[in-house]
């Protein structure tokens, strides 16, 4: 598999832990996440996307891999422009928002400041 981003979790909001546990997903943005949502967020720090995130590709959060089931439309748009995605981990194969990344795997992670984030094509 080839690495098409990579980034690192820069800062935690105060919300963020509540919404993988009560939701099973967490939001990621880059710097500047708009107030009224950077107490859901895990800020991480811009990278570019250099290749295409599809079907059959891999989320690794911290050595934690998950299997891609499904991506919106914007995904990639969103990722390399704002940093910012959600991703669900309810393993669904039909996308149900545009920036939403689906994925499953075993668990949850643990997601703390410093979490490498990357994902695999």
């Amino acid at each position: 598999m080839i690495k098409v981003f990579e980034t690192r979790v820069t800062a935690i909001g105060s919300e963020a832990a509540d919404m993988i546990n009560a939701a099973n997903m967490l939001i990621l943005f880059g710097q500047g996440a708009p107030a009224d949502l950077a107490d859901f967020c895990y800020t991480i720090d811009n990278k570019q996307v250099s290749g295409s995130i599809s079907v059959g590709g891999q989320l690794v959060i911290d050595q934690m891999a998950y299997d891609i089931t499904a991506v919106g439309a914007v995904v990639e748009k969103n990722l390399a422009q704002l940093g910012h995605i959600t991703i669900s981990f309810d393993g669904s194969t039909a996308s149900s928002l545009p920036g939403t990344l689906h994925v499953k795997g075993k668990g949850l992670p643990q997601v703390r400041q410093g979490s490498l984030v990357q994902i695999f094509a």
